[in-house]
């Protein structure tokens, strides 16, 4: 039987489906922190390199960010115990799919786009995933306890 104190879940009286009670944080900052700092990064680039080196920068972000977005979207559709073996099946499709399309991404931009700096795109792919990793891991620190809290 539900009721209160057992973690994560609680009954409406109305309504019958056991929802989460613990808020996600707000994971799309991640994808906005690595989109202004790969934009940023290209404009430095652009003003002290060149153009190709610029755009270079943007397609390795963008390899980065996009199927990073699509695997976020797929594993946090769901949320609750109830749900667990759909959150499974999500988290699964949304790695294999972020699989899938890094790849082709990758392989469109080195067949296609010419010229290219390969070696901008990787470094920027590489440097957009560590920001990715540190600015979810911000998010989730700092968005439990509120932003401008001190505690």
């Amino acid at each position: 039987m539900e009721g209160p104190g057992n973690g994560d879940t609680h009954r409406q009286s109305n309504n019958p489906v056991t929802v989460s009670a613990i808020k996600t944080p707000p994971i799309y900052l991640a994808f906005i922190i690595q989109f202004f700092l790969c934009v940023i990064a290209a404009v430095v680039v652009l003003l002290l390199v060149d153009l190709v080196a610029a755009y270079s920068i943007l397609l390795g972000g963008f390899i980065s960010i996009v199927p990073n977005g699509y695997f976020a979207w797929k594993a946090f559709r769901f949320r609750g115990a109830s749900n667990t073996p759909l959150i499974v099946k999500s988290f699964y499709a949304g790695e294999t799919g972020k699989l899938v399309m890094t790849g082709v991404l990758f392989a469109l931009v080195f067949a296609e786009i010419r010229p290219i700096n390969e070696l901008a795109v990787i470094l920027s792919f590489i440097i957009t995933i560590i920001v990715g990793l540190a600015a979810t891991a911000w998010v989730s620190v700092v968005w439990p306890r509120g932003f401008g809290s001190r505690r």
